[in-house]
């Protein structure tokens, strides 16, 4: 076994060793996410809000049998890139965890196409719900997500993972939620199938506060490239 495997597989368990557990890390997630708002806001259009009729359904758009004859979930293996063809995104992911005062942390803002993948939640395709997150702007200008909320019901976002494979979801939802009353129980909860939220700042802007609320997209695993 070469050097460089030996070393991707050492990463891998330290991820999997750090990974809190997903009901305590909800808790935190109801505020946390709330703080990925570096964005600079200070733009003449800002970006694009969901249509109400991309709200996701509550059962994810999809019949219990409709569950059944998808993909079977992954095991895990960290995610390394995520690509949102519709809205021309292609991105590296970096692994983000929780900063030193509790809060989710965010990709660096300096760079504007990073996004993060939150290692307290589930890797992408396997069974639970991913977090997958990034911001909307940066003093510089539009960053990875600011597109966001232009996303359509169908469209598709494709995670590259560390073990060589794409977990490909299909949107059934983008909404945007106010942070003083994020729903974390509805974006967060699992549905028994390998399901990805992927997360940015929306809503309203002041420079006191930055943005009110999180742009939040709903989609689930449709096949494994």
């Amino acid at each position: 076994m070469s050097a460089s495997v030996m070393a991707e597989l050492a990463e891998e368990e330290e991820l999997r060793r750090k990974r809190a557990p997903w009901g305590v890390i909800a808790l935190v997630l109801l505020s946390g996410l709330a703080l990925i708002r570096n964005g600079s806001g200070e733009f003449d259009v800002g970006p694009p809000q969901p249509a109400s009729a991309a709200a996701a359904a509550a059962d994810g758009g999809a019949t219990p049998s409709a569950f059944a004859s998808g993909p079977a979930a992954l095991p895990f293996a960290a995610a390394d890139r995520i690509r949102i063809p519709s809205i021309r995104v292609d991105a590296p992911v970096l692994p983000v965890g929780l900063d030193a005062q509790g809060w989710v942390g965010a990709p660096p803002p300096d760079d504007p196409n990073l996004a993060g993948w939150f290692t307290g939640s589930v890797s992408p395709g396997e069974k639970g719900t991913s977090v997958v997150v990034g911001h909307v702007d940066n003093k510089q200008g539009p960053a990875v997500f600011y597109g966001l909320g232009a996303l359509q019901k169908g469209s598709r976002v494709d995670v590259v993972r560390k073990d060589g494979r794409t977990a490909v979801f299909k949107v059934y939802g983008i909404e945007v939620f106010a942070k003083n009353s994020f729903p974390s129980d509805r974006v967060y909860g699992s549905k028994g199938t390998a399901e990805l939220r992927v997360i940015t700042c929306g809503g309203g802007f002041s420079k006191q506060n930055g943005y009110d609320g999180n742009v939040v997209v709903f989609a689930r695993l449709a096949s494994v490239e």
